[in-house]
């Protein structure tokens, strides 16, 4: 039996959130795992969502498989490395995000019929990547993907935390250190525009007992050339908008047909989807836990959202502490490869 979490609406007409929506629980860890999240979710080809359940240690993490036409979950993955960040490239394939903490430390490529797994890249000009964390790919099959680093106690070997991109002949690029960490990453539905969302909690991770001063929790909106490159980043939104502010911002994040981007906000006194036109104005907000708690007992904190496809095309689905929810809203998801296009 589903959990049903019943979801907070506006008075007045909300332009993304139905009156009455619900927010819909599909899955939940059952495994003796301690900490850890759930991440990830990416649409397959069939129309059902891949998603990531990360552990901390030496515990293996896994990639899970969510089929909405049965309602069940079963693992397609069982060692996944310290996946995140999932997609799908234009050929149906599994492309993802491999972190540190005793993981893969990679991006990778799965067929999803033999599950053989591909390294696409572990290493930038000779050093190890710190963590590539999420990743988006356009409709010509390059990838961009974010390498931060939030755990783990394997030593740094690049300067920068940045933002690269992989070409289909296998070139590697480092598009921009314009961000202190890199996080969550979408493109635009025309695709001139790549968001990236720069989520600096103040520490690699490395050092146990360090001095954590948090920097940078904002949305970056660059421009993209059509040969993948971007321009000087403008700041779309600051969840840190003044002295004391101590907002955690953003994680992953997607968008719809009408280019509004999805946040998934991690401020224990807000913890939900946060809904922000093109021009960074929040226009919608949907809650997925409740208000004003305090950050060492929260629960009910967002890490990552993408849309259905086909029928499911306006269902959001989210990862959530440990689990998989879903919504339908009013408008549907845009998909940057034109997987669920009609042809």
């Amino acid at each position: 039996m589903f959990a049903v979490l019943l979801l907070m609406v506006a008075a007045e007409p909300n332009p993304i959130i139905p009156e009455g929506a619900k927010l819909e629980k599909l899955y939940t860890r059952t495994r003796a795992v301690k900490g850890g999240l759930t991440e990830g979710p990416a649409v397959a080809p069939d129309g059902s969502i891949y998603f990531t359940d990360i552990t901390q240690g030496k515990e293996p993490s896994e990639i899970l498989r969510y089929d909405p036409k049965t309602g069940k979950t079963a693992v397609f993955i069982d060692d996944a490395r310290k996946a995140n960040g999932l997609m799908f490239d234009p050929e149906g394939r599994l492309v993802a995000c491999e972190g540190a903490d005793v993981g893969g430390r990679a991006v990778v490529r799965y067929d999803v019929k033999t599950k053989k797994r591909t390294v696409l890249t572990d290493n930038y000009k000779g050093k190890k990547y710190n963590a590539p964390n999420d990743l988006v790919i356009d409709a010509k099959g390059r990838i961009f993907f974010t390498d931060p680093r939030y755990g783990g106690t394997e030593p740094r070997e690049l300067a920068h935390r940045a933002v690269y991109r992989i070409d289909t002949d296998g070139t590697v690029t480092q598009i921009t250190t314009a961000t202190e960490k890199p996080n969550g990453i979408i493109l635009s539905p025309d695709g001139k525009t790549l968001y990236v969302a720069d989520h600096n909690n103040g520490s690699d991770g490395i050092v146990a007992g360090e001095k954590v001063i948090p920097g940078a929790m904002n949305i970056l909106a660059f421009g993209l050339d059509d040969k993948g490159n971007v321009s000087k980043p403008r700041v779309l939104y600051d969840f840190n908008k003044g002295p004391g502010s101590e907002d955690p911002g953003c994680d992953g994040m997607t968008v719809d047909v009408k280019g509004n981007l999805y946040l998934t906000s991690r401020n224990p006194k807000r913890p939900g989807v946060m809904v922000l036109n093109p021009e960074g104005k929040e226009i919608a907000f949907l809650a997925t836990g409740a208000p004003n708690q305090e950050a060492a007992t929260v629960v009910g904190l967002p890490s990552n959202v993408v849309f259905g496809i086909g029928d499911d095309s306006t269902t959001l689905y989210i990862t959530v502490d440990v689990s998989l929810y879903r919504v339908k809203l009013k408008v549907a998801g845009h998909h940057s490869t034109g997987i669920g296009s009609k042809k």
